[in-house]
């Protein structure tokens, strides 16, 4: 009998931001403004953004967290596509593949982000990814609105 277990999640979370997409696309897409919502305390952040490129932020605290993303599709100010896999202590935690779409909505922008993930061995819940997506949407909008 093997220790071995997967688990497999679908989300979807929305935020409206009071910027217009071009504006909120650019938060994502560069990098040091990126750096300022998505990975503040990583002094070894990185990103590539482009088709084919890749991005790595490192969790603080000791956990010897790595999440490495590639970068699969992109059109400017509308959709951003890539798949991540996440590192705890160099052993694959999970692998996912994210959607990032950037839709006007009046003067603002909504963002639609749907996350299908592959959960291994319990290293990782899909219910804490969901939350933490959350809350770095959340600093995106804080963001985008400075």
């Amino acid at each position: 009998m093997s220790d071995h277990s997967v688990k497999h999640s679908t989300f979807t979370l929305e935020r409206t931001y009071p910027a217009e997409p071009a504006v909120v696309f650019a938060a994502w897409s560069d990098r040091d403004t990126k750096a300022k919502w998505f990975a503040p305390e990583d002094s070894r952040y990185s990103l590539d953004f482009r088709v084919g490129g890749n991005e790595a932020v490192h969790g603080g605290d000791g956990a010897g967290l790595v999440a490495r993303s590639e970068y699969h599709d992109i059109v400017p100010d509308e959709r951003i596509v890539y798949t991540t896999s996440l590192f705890t202590d160099e052993v694959l935690a999970t692998v996912s593949l994210t959607t990032v779409q950037f839709v006007r909505d009046g003067d603002g922008t909504r963002l639609v982000l749907t996350e299908q993930g592959t959960f291994l061995d319990d290293r990782e819940q899909p219910g804490w990814r969901e939350q933490g997506t959350g809350d770095w949407l959340d600093a995106l909008g804080r963001q985008v609105v400075r």
